[in-house]
């Protein structure tokens, strides 16, 4: 409320006692954002958090800032408020009718509270796999801005695999070359496999991902058929049985890196939202540290640990997270600055 100024103070004043639906709504003040909410306490997170979602598109709103309401002076853990503020997110998200509001963010000024928010989001998508867009996905698109049409996913395709056998049947009638010829068509078919496997990591496929299924439609009895213009995406294997189950456990594992990958730097992203980690250079400016090792600085403060290892410009340096300075091999030291980042803006 100070910061938001005298102003603002002068309407609560004013409309102390008429509000509607457990809020009341002022100008933003010396803030930077047009309007503020001003919630009546009642312990009930969920119900507000929807209440002022719909009263935000009902305004053609188009984003709004919420605090880790009740974690305050209200006292209720984290853990619980990231619940049932996800919940009524979602349950927003999910409508339709939903047209003007574009971005949601959540303001968390204790790091470790960022934990706690991550798990809910995590767990919603562990629970609902089977979903068309997964509830990560849908968050995600709430907190962050959508990336510009220009990145669109890559149509990438793999080297058609063509291998003719032919087979000469010769026999003493027409009624015994035609029996041949079915026994031969069973015998193959009871080899043959297909799998088809649909994941929406598969749209993060590169050349490098591609180079490796071409190899393995090289090295093995199987056609690999990349169905990437599909929602969600698929790779349809089929071949002899036995390749067609090992390729598809690797194809399976290739999925997971490209998941484990994207959950890393999904993680990075929202802590570098927080906190920034940055290292000394020249003319007394600072400069800041790719989110990764953001990431790393940021826990390893969070577990007290005394030490870390990080690179800086392609050199090993040794970080003091006390004296907060960073050494090299060769004994030179630079200062490390850590800087809490201001959310005020909408």
């Amino acid at each position: 409320m100070d910061a938001a100024g005298s102003q603002v103070a002068d309407e609560c004043a004013q409309y102390a006692g008429q509000y509607q639906n457990g809020f009341i709504t002022t100008d933003g003040g010396k803030l930077l954002c047009s309007k503020i909410i001003h919630l009546i306490s009642d312990n009930q997170v969920k119900s507000q958090v929807s209440k002022v979602l719909h009263e935000c598109e009902g305004k053609m709103y188009k984003s709004v800032a919420f605090p880790a309401i009740g974690t305050g002076q209200a006292g209720q853990s984290s853990a619980k408020v990231a619940d049932e503020m996800l919940d009524a997110i979602v349950e927003f998200a999910r409508q339709k009718s939903v047209q003007h509001l574009q971005k949601i963010k959540i303001v968390i000024f204790k790091t470790n509270m960022l934990k706690d928010f991550y798990e809910s989001m995590k767990k919603r998508e562990d629970s609902d796999s089977s979903t068309t867009e997964s509830w990560l996905s849908m968050l995600k698109s709430f907190f962050f801005p959508k990336k510009h049409s220009a990145e669109k996913k890559k149509f990438m395709s793999l080297e058609k695999k063509v291998n003719l056998v032919t087979f000469q049947i010769c026999g003493k009638s027409q009624e015994a070359v035609d029996a041949t010829e079915s026994w031969i068509k069973d015998l193959i078919l009871k080899e043959q496999f297909e799998n088809i496997i649909s994941d929406e990591a598969i749209d993060s496929f590169d050349e490098t991902q591609v180079a490796i299924l071409e190899d393995l439609q090289r090295g093995k009895q199987v056609t690999i058929e990349l169905l990437n213009k599909l929602s969600p995406s698929q790779i349809k294997i089929s071949g002899i049985s036995r390749d067609v189950c090992s390729v598809s456990l690797e194809v399976q594992e290739m999925i997971q890196q490209i998941k484990s990958s994207e959950e890393v730097q999904y993680k990075a992203e929202l802590l570098y939202n927080l906190v920034e980690w940055r290292y000394s250079a020249r003319n007394n400016s600072f400069l800041a540290f790719d989110k990764l090792t953001n990431m790393h600085l940021e826990y390893a403060n969070m577990a007290e640990k005394r030490y870390l290892n990080v690179k800086i410009k392609n050199k090993n340096y040794k970080v003091d997270l006390n004296t907060l300075t960073a050494t090299d091999d060769q004994g030179k030291t630079i200062h490390l600055q850590r800087v809490t980042k201001d959310e005020g803006k909408l």
